[in-house]
Protein backbone atom coordinates (compact mmCIF):
# COMPACT_ATOMS: atom_id res chain seq x y z
CA UNK A 1 0.00 0.00 0.00
CA UNK A 2 1.42 3.37 -1.01
CA UNK A 3 1.98 5.81 1.80
CA UNK A 4 1.52 9.48 0.91
CA UNK A 5 4.50 11.45 2.15
CA UNK A 6 3.51 14.57 4.02
CA UNK A 7 6.23 17.15 4.58
CA UNK A 8 5.25 20.44 6.24
CA UNK A 9 5.05 23.40 3.80
CA UNK A 10 8.50 24.77 3.26
CA UNK A 11 10.09 21.32 3.65
CA UNK A 12 13.77 21.57 4.33
CA UNK A 13 13.59 25.23 3.40
CA UNK A 14 12.48 26.12 6.89
CA UNK A 15 9.18 26.79 8.67
CA UNK A 16 6.29 28.51 6.93
CA UNK A 17 6.07 32.06 8.22
CA UNK A 18 2.80 32.84 6.48
CA UNK A 19 4.67 34.81 3.80
CA UNK A 20 6.33 31.91 1.94
CA UNK A 21 6.66 32.03 -1.82
CA UNK A 22 4.16 30.03 -3.94
CA UNK A 23 5.08 26.35 -3.94
CA UNK A 24 3.64 22.82 -3.67
CA UNK A 25 5.86 20.36 -1.87
CA UNK A 26 3.47 17.45 -2.51
CA UNK A 27 3.64 17.99 -6.31
CA UNK A 28 7.44 17.97 -6.12
CA UNK A 29 7.34 14.76 -4.12
CA UNK A 30 4.97 13.09 -6.56
CA UNK A 31 7.12 13.99 -9.57
CA UNK A 32 10.36 12.84 -7.95
CA UNK A 33 8.68 9.57 -6.86
CA UNK A 34 7.42 8.98 -10.42
CA UNK A 35 10.92 9.54 -11.86
CA UNK A 36 12.52 7.21 -9.31
CA UNK A 37 9.89 4.58 -10.09
CA UNK A 38 10.19 4.89 -13.89
CA UNK A 39 13.19 6.75 -15.31
CA UNK A 40 11.55 7.34 -18.70
CA UNK A 41 9.18 9.80 -16.99
CA UNK A 42 12.05 12.31 -17.06
CA UNK A 43 11.96 12.36 -20.87
CA UNK A 44 8.32 13.42 -20.74
CA UNK A 45 8.89 16.36 -18.40
CA UNK A 46 12.46 17.42 -19.18
CA UNK A 47 11.28 20.33 -21.33
CA UNK A 48 9.14 21.71 -18.49
CA UNK A 49 11.18 21.38 -15.31
CA UNK A 50 14.75 22.14 -14.36
CA UNK A 51 16.39 21.77 -10.94
CA UNK A 52 15.86 25.49 -10.19
CA UNK A 53 12.10 25.05 -10.58
CA UNK A 54 11.92 23.04 -7.35
CA UNK A 55 11.20 25.19 -4.33
CA UNK A 56 12.54 22.75 -1.74
CA UNK A 57 16.37 22.67 -1.94
CA UNK A 58 16.42 18.98 -1.00
CA UNK A 59 14.10 18.16 -3.91
CA UNK A 60 16.22 20.39 -6.15
CA UNK A 61 19.34 18.39 -5.29
CA UNK A 62 17.61 15.00 -5.70
CA UNK A 63 16.21 15.99 -9.12
CA UNK A 64 19.60 17.27 -10.33
CA UNK A 65 21.31 14.07 -9.20
CA UNK A 66 18.67 11.84 -10.82
CA UNK A 67 18.79 13.90 -14.02
CA UNK A 68 22.57 13.57 -14.26
CA UNK A 69 22.51 9.78 -13.69
CA UNK A 70 19.66 9.13 -16.15
CA UNK A 71 21.49 11.22 -18.76
CA UNK A 72 24.42 8.79 -18.43
CA UNK A 73 22.07 5.82 -18.91
CA UNK A 74 22.42 4.65 -15.28
CA UNK A 75 19.49 3.02 -13.48
CA UNK A 76 18.21 5.54 -10.94
CA UNK A 77 15.93 4.66 -8.04
CA UNK A 78 15.87 4.87 -4.25
CA UNK A 79 18.32 1.96 -3.95
CA UNK A 80 20.94 3.16 -6.45
CA UNK A 81 20.83 6.73 -5.13
CA UNK A 82 21.07 5.96 -1.41
CA UNK A 83 24.89 5.91 -1.39
CA UNK A 84 25.17 9.33 -3.06
CA UNK A 85 22.72 11.50 -1.10
CA UNK A 86 24.33 11.60 2.33
CA UNK A 87 25.85 15.04 1.70
CA UNK A 88 22.62 16.74 0.60
CA UNK A 89 21.96 19.47 3.21
CA UNK A 90 18.63 19.02 4.98
CA UNK A 91 18.00 15.44 3.83
CA UNK A 92 18.99 13.94 7.19
CA UNK A 93 16.16 15.86 8.91
CA UNK A 94 13.68 14.25 6.49
CA UNK A 95 14.87 10.73 7.17
CA UNK A 96 18.02 10.43 5.07
CA UNK A 97 18.12 7.73 2.38
CA UNK A 98 14.81 6.33 3.67
CA UNK A 99 13.14 9.52 2.38
CA UNK A 100 13.99 8.47 -1.20
CA UNK A 101 12.22 5.14 -0.70
CA UNK A 102 9.15 6.89 0.72
CA UNK A 103 9.13 9.20 -2.30
CA UNK A 104 9.29 6.28 -4.73
CA UNK A 105 6.57 4.29 -2.95
CA UNK A 106 4.28 7.31 -2.60
CA UNK A 107 4.05 8.12 -6.31
CA UNK A 108 0.39 7.70 -7.31
CA UNK A 109 0.59 7.38 -11.13
CA UNK A 110 3.26 8.14 -13.68
CA UNK A 111 0.55 9.23 -16.15
CA UNK A 112 0.02 12.37 -14.03
CA UNK A 113 3.72 13.29 -14.05
CA UNK A 114 3.29 15.87 -16.81
CA UNK A 115 0.56 17.64 -14.81
CA UNK A 116 2.77 17.78 -11.72
CA UNK A 117 5.67 19.09 -13.83
CA UNK A 118 3.46 21.84 -15.28
CA UNK A 119 2.34 22.85 -11.78
CA UNK A 120 5.95 22.96 -10.51
CA UNK A 121 6.97 25.05 -13.56
CA UNK A 122 4.07 27.50 -13.13
CA UNK A 123 4.78 28.00 -9.44
CA UNK A 124 8.46 28.61 -10.22
CA UNK A 125 7.42 31.29 -12.74
CA UNK A 126 5.25 32.92 -10.07
CA UNK A 127 8.19 32.97 -7.66
CA UNK A 128 10.42 34.49 -10.35
CA UNK A 129 7.78 37.15 -11.02
CA UNK A 130 7.86 38.08 -7.36
CA UNK A 131 11.68 38.17 -7.42
CA UNK A 132 11.63 40.23 -10.63
CA UNK A 133 9.27 42.72 -9.02
CA UNK A 134 11.62 42.98 -6.06
CA UNK A 135 14.61 43.58 -8.38
CA UNK A 136 12.73 46.28 -10.26
CA UNK A 137 11.82 47.92 -6.96
CA UNK A 138 15.40 47.72 -5.66
CA UNK A 139 16.86 49.15 -8.88
CA UNK A 140 14.34 52.00 -8.86
CA UNK A 141 15.38 52.92 -5.31
CA UNK A 142 19.08 52.96 -6.24
CA UNK A 143 20.11 56.32 -7.67
CA UNK A 144 22.87 55.99 -10.29
CA UNK A 145 23.93 58.66 -12.76
CA UNK A 146 24.84 56.12 -15.48
CA UNK A 147 21.46 54.33 -15.38
CA UNK A 148 18.37 56.28 -16.41
CA UNK A 149 14.77 55.27 -15.60
CA UNK A 150 14.31 54.43 -19.31
CA UNK A 151 17.24 51.99 -19.08
CA UNK A 152 15.63 50.38 -16.04
CA UNK A 153 12.35 49.97 -17.91
CA UNK A 154 14.16 48.30 -20.83
CA UNK A 155 15.94 45.93 -18.43
CA UNK A 156 12.68 45.06 -16.68
CA UNK A 157 10.86 44.43 -19.95
CA UNK A 158 13.70 42.25 -21.23
CA UNK A 159 13.60 40.15 -18.06
CA UNK A 160 9.81 39.92 -18.23
CA UNK A 161 9.82 38.82 -21.87
CA UNK A 162 12.50 36.20 -21.15
CA UNK A 163 10.39 34.89 -18.28
CA UNK A 164 7.23 34.88 -20.42
CA UNK A 165 9.08 32.88 -23.09
CA UNK A 166 10.58 30.34 -20.72
CA UNK A 167 9.72 26.80 -21.67
CA UNK A 168 8.81 27.82 -25.23
CA UNK A 169 11.79 29.45 -26.92
CA UNK A 170 14.60 27.50 -25.23
CA UNK A 171 14.24 24.39 -27.36
CA UNK A 172 17.75 23.02 -27.04
CA UNK A 173 18.75 20.12 -29.29
CA UNK A 174 16.09 18.43 -31.39
CA UNK A 175 16.30 15.23 -33.40
CA UNK A 176 16.86 15.39 -37.14
CA UNK A 177 13.47 13.70 -37.56
CA UNK A 178 11.85 16.59 -35.69
CA UNK A 179 13.73 19.11 -37.83
CA UNK A 180 12.64 17.23 -40.98
CA UNK A 181 9.04 17.36 -39.81
CA UNK A 182 9.25 21.16 -39.36
CA UNK A 183 10.87 21.56 -42.79
CA UNK A 184 8.18 19.45 -44.51
CA UNK A 185 5.44 21.42 -42.74
CA UNK A 186 6.96 24.69 -43.97
CA UNK A 187 7.17 23.39 -47.54
CA UNK A 188 3.61 22.07 -47.33
CA UNK A 189 2.31 25.44 -46.10
CA UNK A 190 4.14 27.14 -48.98
CA UNK A 191 2.69 24.70 -51.51
CA UNK A 192 -0.85 25.10 -50.21
CA UNK A 193 -0.65 28.89 -50.15
CA UNK A 194 -1.89 30.64 -53.27
CA UNK A 195 1.40 32.39 -53.96
CA UNK A 196 3.45 29.25 -53.22
CA UNK A 197 5.37 31.19 -50.55
CA UNK A 198 6.96 29.97 -47.34
CA UNK A 199 7.04 33.49 -45.86
CA UNK A 200 4.92 36.63 -45.69
CA UNK A 201 3.94 38.05 -49.07
CA UNK A 202 5.24 41.56 -49.83
CA UNK A 203 2.38 42.08 -52.29
CA UNK A 204 4.97 42.38 -55.09
CA UNK A 205 4.86 39.16 -57.10
CA UNK A 206 8.32 39.15 -58.69
CA UNK A 207 9.98 40.14 -55.42
CA UNK A 208 8.07 37.36 -53.64
CA UNK A 209 9.23 34.83 -56.23
CA UNK A 210 12.86 35.83 -55.74
CA UNK A 211 12.71 35.87 -51.93
CA UNK A 212 10.06 33.21 -51.31
CA UNK A 213 8.33 35.84 -49.18
CA UNK A 214 9.59 37.36 -45.94
CA UNK A 215 10.87 34.55 -43.73
CA UNK A 216 10.63 34.37 -39.95
CA UNK A 217 13.82 35.19 -38.02
CA UNK A 218 15.42 36.84 -41.11
CA UNK A 219 17.03 40.28 -41.06
CA UNK A 220 16.52 42.00 -44.42
CA UNK A 221 18.46 45.18 -45.25
CA UNK A 222 16.82 47.52 -47.76
CA UNK A 223 19.38 50.11 -48.87
CA UNK A 224 19.47 52.98 -51.31
CA UNK A 225 20.69 56.50 -51.96
CA UNK A 226 18.38 59.43 -51.08
CA UNK A 227 15.34 59.80 -53.41
CA UNK A 228 15.56 56.18 -54.62
CA UNK A 229 12.35 55.34 -52.76
CA UNK A 230 13.50 52.96 -50.01
CA UNK A 231 11.03 54.43 -47.49
CA UNK A 232 8.26 54.25 -50.10
CA UNK A 233 9.03 50.59 -50.82
CA UNK A 234 9.11 49.75 -47.11
CA UNK A 235 5.82 51.59 -46.59
CA UNK A 236 4.25 49.78 -49.55
CA UNK A 237 5.32 46.40 -48.14
CA UNK A 238 4.03 47.32 -44.68
CA UNK A 239 0.67 48.38 -46.15
CA UNK A 240 0.38 45.25 -48.34
CA UNK A 241 1.13 42.93 -45.40
CA UNK A 242 -1.24 44.72 -43.00
CA UNK A 243 -4.01 45.00 -45.62
CA UNK A 244 -3.94 41.22 -46.20
CA UNK A 245 -4.08 40.41 -42.46
CA UNK A 246 -6.55 37.74 -41.39
CA UNK A 247 -6.85 36.03 -38.05
CA UNK A 248 -8.15 32.51 -37.54
CA UNK A 249 -7.30 28.96 -36.55
CA UNK A 250 -3.93 27.79 -37.85
CA UNK A 251 -2.95 24.26 -38.92
CA UNK A 252 -1.47 23.51 -35.48
CA UNK A 253 -4.81 24.31 -33.83
CA UNK A 254 -3.73 27.63 -32.30
CA UNK A 255 -5.44 30.97 -32.87
CA UNK A 256 -3.48 33.68 -34.68
CA UNK A 257 -2.48 35.20 -38.01
CA UNK A 258 -3.40 33.01 -41.00
CA UNK A 259 -2.69 35.51 -43.78
CA UNK A 260 -0.86 38.83 -44.07
CA UNK A 261 0.41 40.09 -40.74
CA UNK A 262 0.52 42.64 -37.96
CA UNK A 263 3.22 45.22 -38.75
CA UNK A 264 5.30 47.36 -36.40
CA UNK A 265 6.99 50.33 -38.10
CA UNK A 266 9.73 52.37 -36.41
CA UNK A 267 9.85 55.66 -38.32
CA UNK A 268 12.85 57.52 -36.93
CA UNK A 269 12.91 60.17 -39.67
CA UNK A 270 9.29 60.84 -40.58
CA UNK A 271 6.41 61.52 -38.19
CA UNK A 272 3.58 59.02 -37.90
CA UNK A 273 1.26 61.51 -39.64
CA UNK A 274 3.64 61.85 -42.61
CA UNK A 275 3.93 58.10 -42.91
CA UNK A 276 0.15 57.70 -42.73
CA UNK A 277 -0.19 60.33 -45.45
CA UNK A 278 2.05 58.26 -47.75
CA UNK A 279 -0.07 55.17 -47.16
CA UNK A 280 -3.27 57.15 -47.79
CA UNK A 281 -1.84 58.65 -50.99
CA UNK A 282 -1.20 55.15 -52.31
CA UNK A 283 -4.55 53.73 -51.18
CA UNK A 284 -6.63 56.69 -52.47
CA UNK A 285 -4.48 57.21 -55.60
CA UNK A 286 -4.16 60.92 -54.91
CA UNK A 287 -0.76 62.64 -55.32
CA UNK A 288 0.78 63.29 -51.91
CA UNK A 289 1.59 66.93 -52.73
CA UNK A 290 -2.12 67.62 -53.38
CA UNK A 291 -2.98 66.07 -50.01
CA UNK A 292 -0.38 68.24 -48.28
CA UNK A 293 -1.72 71.42 -49.93
CA UNK A 294 -5.35 70.43 -49.50
CA UNK A 295 -5.85 70.97 -53.23
CA UNK A 296 -8.48 68.25 -53.68
CA UNK A 297 -11.73 68.07 -55.60
CA UNK A 298 -14.83 66.94 -53.73
CA UNK A 299 -14.61 63.51 -55.39
CA UNK A 300 -10.94 63.16 -54.44
CA UNK A 301 -11.66 64.17 -50.84
CA UNK A 302 -14.46 61.57 -50.65
CA UNK A 303 -12.06 58.96 -52.02
CA UNK A 304 -9.48 60.07 -49.45
CA UNK A 305 -11.95 59.68 -46.55
CA UNK A 306 -13.15 56.31 -47.86
CA UNK A 307 -9.54 55.05 -48.00
CA UNK A 308 -8.96 56.33 -44.45
CA UNK A 309 -12.02 54.40 -43.20
CA UNK A 310 -10.80 51.23 -44.91
CA UNK A 311 -7.34 51.62 -43.40
CA UNK A 312 -8.68 51.92 -39.85
CA UNK A 313 -8.85 48.13 -39.72
CA UNK A 314 -5.23 47.60 -40.86
CA UNK A 315 -3.02 46.33 -38.01
CA UNK A 316 -0.16 48.76 -38.75
CA UNK A 317 1.49 50.27 -35.67
CA UNK A 318 3.86 53.23 -36.00
CA UNK A 319 6.45 54.45 -33.47
CA UNK A 320 8.01 57.75 -34.55
CA UNK A 321 10.26 58.33 -31.51
CA UNK A 322 13.56 59.75 -32.86
CA UNK A 323 17.07 58.45 -32.03
CA UNK A 324 15.92 55.30 -30.25
CA UNK A 325 18.55 53.04 -28.64
CA UNK A 326 18.50 49.48 -30.00
CA UNK A 327 17.53 48.25 -26.51
CA UNK A 328 14.36 50.36 -26.62
CA UNK A 329 13.50 49.04 -30.09
CA UNK A 330 13.75 45.48 -28.76
CA UNK A 331 11.69 46.28 -25.66
CA UNK A 332 8.91 48.00 -27.63
CA UNK A 333 8.82 45.20 -30.20
CA UNK A 334 8.49 42.64 -27.40
CA UNK A 335 5.65 44.68 -25.89
CA UNK A 336 3.80 44.66 -29.22
CA UNK A 337 4.47 40.93 -29.65
CA UNK A 338 2.94 40.24 -26.21
CA UNK A 339 -0.21 42.24 -27.03
CA UNK A 340 -3.31 40.24 -28.06
CA UNK A 341 -2.87 40.89 -31.80
CA UNK A 342 0.84 39.87 -31.75
CA UNK A 343 3.52 41.01 -34.23
CA UNK A 344 4.39 39.44 -37.60
CA UNK A 345 6.72 41.96 -39.28
CA UNK A 346 8.98 44.72 -37.97
CA UNK A 347 10.32 47.59 -40.13
CA UNK A 348 12.97 50.11 -39.03
CA UNK A 349 13.48 53.31 -41.05
CA UNK A 350 16.43 53.57 -40.86
CA UNK A 351 19.21 51.82 -38.93
CA UNK A 352 21.76 54.69 -39.03
CA UNK A 353 19.29 56.76 -36.96
CA UNK A 354 19.29 54.18 -34.16
CA UNK A 355 21.65 54.45 -31.21
CA UNK A 356 23.70 51.75 -29.55
CA UNK A 357 24.12 51.23 -25.84
CA UNK A 358 26.69 54.03 -25.63
CA UNK A 359 29.51 51.62 -24.81
CA UNK A 360 30.87 51.33 -28.37
CA UNK A 361 34.17 53.06 -29.04
CA UNK A 362 33.34 54.20 -32.58
CA UNK A 363 30.52 54.40 -35.09
CA UNK A 364 31.49 51.19 -36.91
CA UNK A 365 31.27 49.21 -33.65
CA UNK A 366 27.99 50.95 -32.80
CA UNK A 367 26.47 49.97 -36.17
CA UNK A 368 27.68 46.41 -35.57
CA UNK A 369 25.90 46.43 -32.19
CA UNK A 370 22.72 47.75 -33.86
CA UNK A 371 22.65 45.15 -36.67
CA UNK A 372 23.35 42.34 -34.21
CA UNK A 373 20.53 43.67 -32.06
CA UNK A 374 18.12 43.72 -35.01
CA UNK A 375 19.06 40.15 -35.94
CA UNK A 376 18.54 39.10 -32.31
CA UNK A 377 15.04 40.67 -32.37
CA UNK A 378 14.20 38.72 -35.54
CA UNK A 379 15.28 35.42 -33.95
CA UNK A 380 13.85 36.08 -30.50
CA UNK A 381 10.41 37.18 -31.74
CA UNK A 382 10.49 34.74 -34.70
CA UNK A 383 9.52 37.42 -37.22
CA UNK A 384 11.14 39.00 -40.30
CA UNK A 385 12.79 42.37 -39.62
CA UNK A 386 13.34 44.84 -42.48
CA UNK A 387 15.87 47.57 -41.71
CA UNK A 388 16.48 50.43 -44.12
CA UNK A 389 20.03 51.64 -44.63
CA UNK A 390 21.86 54.50 -46.28
CA UNK A 391 24.50 54.02 -48.96
CA UNK A 392 27.83 55.83 -49.13
CA UNK A 393 28.39 58.64 -51.66
CA UNK A 394 30.87 56.58 -53.68
CA UNK A 395 27.87 55.39 -55.75
CA UNK A 396 27.63 58.87 -57.27
CA UNK A 397 31.21 58.83 -58.53
CA UNK A 398 30.71 55.73 -60.72
CA UNK A 399 29.36 55.75 -64.24
CA UNK A 400 27.07 52.81 -63.44
CA UNK A 401 25.29 53.98 -60.33
CA UNK A 402 23.69 50.66 -59.51
CA UNK A 403 24.62 49.99 -55.87
CA UNK A 404 26.62 47.02 -54.64
CA UNK A 405 27.45 45.51 -51.25
CA UNK A 406 30.61 47.59 -50.78
CA UNK A 407 28.46 50.76 -50.97
CA UNK A 408 26.81 50.03 -47.64
CA UNK A 409 27.92 52.51 -45.01
CA UNK A 410 29.83 50.68 -42.25
CA UNK A 411 29.21 47.73 -44.60
CA UNK A 412 31.12 44.96 -42.80
CA UNK A 413 28.69 44.33 -39.96
CA UNK A 414 25.56 45.09 -42.00
CA UNK A 415 26.49 42.64 -44.73
CA UNK A 416 27.59 40.01 -42.23
CA UNK A 417 24.50 40.08 -39.99
CA UNK A 418 21.88 40.38 -42.75
CA UNK A 419 20.19 37.35 -44.28
CA UNK A 420 19.13 39.44 -47.29
CA UNK A 421 20.56 42.69 -48.65
CA UNK A 422 18.46 44.55 -51.24
CA UNK A 423 19.12 47.82 -53.05
CA UNK A 424 16.53 50.16 -54.55
CA UNK A 425 17.67 51.75 -57.81
CA UNK A 426 15.80 54.07 -60.19
CA UNK A 427 17.72 54.82 -63.39
CA UNK A 428 15.14 57.47 -64.29
CA UNK A 429 16.28 59.62 -61.35
CA UNK A 430 19.89 59.77 -62.60
CA UNK A 431 19.02 60.03 -66.31
CA UNK A 432 16.75 63.00 -65.57
CA UNK A 433 19.78 64.89 -64.29
CA UNK A 434 21.74 64.21 -67.49
CA UNK A 435 19.37 66.19 -69.72
CA UNK A 436 21.40 67.80 -72.55
CA UNK A 437 20.94 71.30 -73.90
CA UNK A 438 18.15 72.01 -76.39
CA UNK A 439 20.69 72.92 -79.09
CA UNK A 440 22.11 69.36 -79.21
CA UNK A 441 19.25 67.63 -81.06
CA UNK A 442 20.96 64.26 -81.42
CA UNK A 443 21.82 64.04 -77.73
CA UNK A 444 18.33 65.27 -76.81
CA UNK A 445 16.70 62.59 -78.98
CA UNK A 446 18.83 59.86 -77.40
CA UNK A 447 18.07 61.19 -73.92
CA UNK A 448 14.32 61.21 -74.60
CA UNK A 449 14.47 57.61 -75.83
CA UNK A 450 16.37 56.57 -72.71
CA UNK A 451 13.89 58.40 -70.48
CA UNK A 452 11.01 56.66 -72.20
CA UNK A 453 12.64 53.28 -71.51
CA UNK A 454 13.27 54.11 -67.83
CA UNK A 455 10.07 56.01 -67.05
CA UNK A 456 7.98 54.50 -64.25
CA UNK A 457 10.43 51.67 -63.62
CA UNK A 458 12.55 50.71 -60.64
CA UNK A 459 14.93 47.89 -59.79
CA UNK A 460 15.35 45.98 -56.57
CA UNK A 461 18.82 44.47 -56.71
CA UNK A 462 19.25 41.50 -54.37
CA UNK A 463 22.96 41.61 -53.58
CA UNK A 464 22.90 38.92 -50.89
CA UNK A 465 20.45 36.19 -50.00
CA UNK A 466 21.63 33.58 -47.52
CA UNK A 467 19.08 30.98 -48.58
CA UNK A 468 18.33 31.89 -52.18
CA UNK A 469 19.48 33.43 -55.46
CA UNK A 470 20.76 36.95 -56.07
CA UNK A 471 19.63 39.05 -59.01
CA UNK A 472 17.45 41.96 -60.05
CA UNK A 473 13.68 42.37 -59.78
CA UNK A 474 11.98 45.01 -61.91
CA UNK A 475 9.07 46.94 -60.40
CA UNK A 476 6.84 49.77 -61.50
CA UNK A 477 7.11 53.09 -59.66
CA UNK A 478 4.45 55.80 -59.57
CA UNK A 479 6.11 58.85 -58.05
CA UNK A 480 2.82 60.74 -57.70
CA UNK A 481 1.52 58.16 -55.23
CA UNK A 482 4.97 57.03 -53.94
CA UNK A 483 3.89 53.53 -54.95
CA UNK A 484 5.83 50.50 -56.15
CA UNK A 485 3.93 47.80 -58.01
CA UNK A 486 4.22 44.74 -60.21
CA UNK A 487 5.70 45.60 -63.59
CA UNK A 488 3.58 44.48 -66.54
CA UNK A 489 5.74 42.47 -68.92
CA UNK A 490 5.54 43.02 -72.72
CA UNK A 491 3.98 39.60 -73.29
CA UNK A 492 1.29 40.43 -70.71
CA UNK A 493 0.26 43.34 -72.93
CA UNK A 494 -0.45 41.01 -75.82
CA UNK A 495 3.00 41.15 -77.45
CA UNK A 496 4.81 38.07 -78.69
CA UNK A 497 6.54 36.49 -75.67
CA UNK A 498 9.46 35.45 -77.89
CA UNK A 499 9.38 31.70 -77.37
Amino acid sequence: MNEHVNVPPGGASGPDTGHSLPHNVEAEQQLLGAILGANDVLDRVDDLVKPDHFHDPVHRAIFAMAQARIAKGLATDATTLKNFVADIPGLKELGGAEYLLRLQLSAIATSAARDYAQLIHDLAVRRELIALGQRVSDRARTMREDVSPDDQIVTAETELFTLASSGTTARGFQSFLSALYDAVNTANAAYNRGGKLAGLSTGLNDLDRMLGGLHKSDLLILAGRPSMGKTSLATNIAFNVAKAWKRGRRDDGTEGTVDGGVVGFFSLEMSAAQLAQRVLSEAAEIPSELIRKGDLTEAEFERYLHAARDLERCPLFIDDTPALPIGQVAARARRLKRAPQGLDLLIVDYLQLLRGSGRSENRVNEISEITQGLKAIAKELDIPVIALSQLSRQVESREDKRPQLSDLRESGSIEQDADVVMFVYRGEYYKEREKPGEENLEAMTKWQQDMEQLHGKAEVIIGKQRHGPVGTVELSFEGRFTRFGNLVKPWQQGADPGY
